[in-house]
């Protein structure tokens, strides 16, 4: 049966408050995920929602939750809704989702996020919310505490369920399940549907309305997509960034993306460090620094935000003109929502990965899961497929051959002689530990007088030559 096409929002069974609170944002036709969902969320069906970033799925079930909220009454510590998010932006997100389409109802809500006062959050959930967002870790932490109740809640909310399981939050919901009513209504969302994520919506939703606007892990064809060549040196990564920065043309704003925090942290403070207006977002920063950040890049008073991957999941920052991948990501669906920060709402974006040698196969595995090649910009890859001078390769290689060195003795080493080292004595064991770089005078000891098979040796020749030289306590006189 095809999916009923909705021409307006008034079709949908809203509220005529949610609907004036609609078309004062300045909307009047729904996207295709929340024409087939909001129906089935207010006939009280579960939804499982399969869609890919920026498809507007917030509104989705914010729409028709603010409706069924309209009746009843919450009553302290037992909120009536829950809604689960993987990130505290995203979480703060949702806030203001239902502050903007609920201002013509008294809604009470509450969000339980790290990095804010637990005694803030309790007064709220002491009288009573009708809507509670939070992320798991908060929401378990309260629940320990004696300081929340989840019997009351009547609809549950989990939104961006694959990143959960890239958080290593799992777990987590499959406990907050459990604590809440089995009778309840759930709402499922997700960009990609994983095994365990699949596993997932089998064990908790009941009969679900399986909702999918797009095939999972599609990219929007509105955004042009590059690859560009580097060396696996991140000082030249760097210069190659700056360059791209400086050639890309008329940049409104974009997000720089680095799988690591130590990264975001280097990169941000060598683009400032040369002219560049940008600010950092990443999970280590406090909540009010991370607000900060994004709120500024928000109004466009930051042109570049550097940031890990919990700034590629669901943030609404609709005008992103480009994003900068300065590592490729280590999985192919983290590709997908980084670049879905651009290209949004029917806009056009550009997406550009710097790729260094190591980054093959994670390209590769980006392709195969979004159907496409993407396109190099300038130099192929085959130019960097190899370190560029002989020192790097030289430099690459030391380190190694002296540790293998260090651990079995150099060349002049018998093979028979490790199997006939004794155990540590005392003495030896007290010693300071070996160095890469052992005496040469060991190695030719050992061919004359190898080790005994057990016991202790007396014999001073079997101590390592550091423990020869003589210790001096005195401190030494100053030289004239």
């Amino acid at each position: 049966m095809e999916p009923k096409n909705y021409m307006n929002f008034s079709e949908l069974g809203l509220s005529q408050k949610v609907l004036s609170a609609v078309e004062a944002s300045g909307y009047t036709t729904p996207t295709p995920i929340q024409a087939q969902a909001i129906p089935h969320v207010l006939n009280r069906r579960d939804v499982l929602g399969i869609a890919q970033t920026g498809t507007g799925k917030t509104a989705a079930f914010t729409l028709p939750m603010i409706t069924m909220l309209e009746q009843g009454r919450a009553r302290a510590r037992m909120p009536r809704t829950l809604i689960l998010e993987p990130t505290r932006e995203l979480a703060a997100q949702v806030e203001e989702s239902f502050i903007k389409y609920g201002k013509n109802h008294k809604l009470s809500i509450a969000l339980l996020i790290g990095g804010v006062s637990f005694d803030d959050q309790d007064n709220k959930l002491m009288r009573g919310v009708d809507v509670l967002i939070a992320t798991p870790g908060r929401l378990l932490d309260h629940h320990e505490r004696g300081r929340l109740l989840l019997t009351g809640v009547e609809l549950l909310v989990i939104d961006e369920a694959d990143r959960m399981l890239d958080m290593g939050f799992i777990p987590d919901i499959e406990r907050i399940c459990k604590l809440v009513p089995f009778t309840r209504q759930t709402l499922f969302f997700s960009a990609t549907m994983p095994p365990e994520i699949q596993r997932l919506t089998e064990t908790f939703l009941s009969n679900p309305v399986q909702i999918e606007v797009s095939r999972p892990a599609s990219t929007v064809n509105n955004i042009v997509q590059k690859l560009v060549a580097t060396s696996s040196k991140d000082f030249e990564k760097r210069e190659v960034l700056r360059k791209l920065l400086t050639d890309a043309g008329a940049i409104r704003n974009a997000i720089i993306f680095c799988n690591r925090k130590r990264d975001v942290a280097l990169l941000h403070k060598s683009l400032v460090k040369h002219g560049f207006n940008a600010a950092a977002l990443h999970g280590d920063m406090d909540q009010h620094a991370r607000t900060a950040a994004l709120e500024a890049f928000r109004k466009g008073e930051t042109t570049f935000l550097v940031a890990s991957d919990v700034a590629a999941r669901g943030l609404d920052i609709p005008e992103v003109s480009h994003v900068f991948n300065f590592d490729a990501p280590y999985h192919a669906e983290d590709y997908v929502h980084r670049i879905g920060r651009t290209g949004r709402a029917g806009r056009t974006g550009e997406a550009f990965t710097l790729v260094a040698p190591m980054d093959k196969k994670s390209i590769d595995a980006i392709e195969k899961l979004i159907g496409q090649s993407i396109e190099w910009l300038g130099a192929e890859q085959s130019s960097v497929e190899l370190p560029s001078s002989n020192t790097e390769v030289t430099g690459a290689r030391e380190p190694r051959d002296g540790k293998r060195r260090g651990r079995r003795g150099g060349k002049g080493r018998k093979p028979g002689n490790r199997a006939s080292a004794p155990e540590r004595t005392e003495t030896s064991a007290s010693a300071p530990e070996r160095t890469e770089n052992v005496p040469p005078v060991r190695n030719a000891e050992q061919k004359t007088a190898p080790r005994p098979q057990s016991g202790v040796s007396s014999d001073a020749s079997q101590l390592p030559a550091f423990l020869h030289r003589p210790v001096n306590l005195k401190p030494r006189e100053p030289v004239s």
